[in-house]
């Protein structure tokens, strides 16, 4: 009998393992809340924002924790694109 994997590879996914937790952290480090609210206007990152108010929200909202991710890998691309540009 052949042991799988229960999470399989996914070398190409650049959001495999990464906590939402963290995903949230990594935003609000970078923008901060009011920026954050002003790239995604959700009531969570303008309305006394909290991580933990804002990971409950995003749980239950998929079209948000969508916008939250995209916007998470804008912001990979855009370090990548900087550390490769010639100072």
């Amino acid at each position: 009998m052949q042991d799988a994997s229960p999470h399989p590879a996914q070398p190409r996914n650049q959001l495999h393992g990464v906590t939402l937790e963290a995903i949230v952290l990594a935003l609000q480090a970078r923008y901060g809340w009011d920026d954050l609210a002003v790239r995604i206007p959700v009531r969570c990152f303008s309305h006394d924002p909290s991580v933990k108010s804002s990971l409950k929200f995003l749980r239950k909202t998929p079209w948000a924790r969508e916008k939250v991710e995209g916007l998470y890998l804008y912001m990979l691309r855009e370090d990548r694109r900087r550390q490769r540009l010639p100072d």
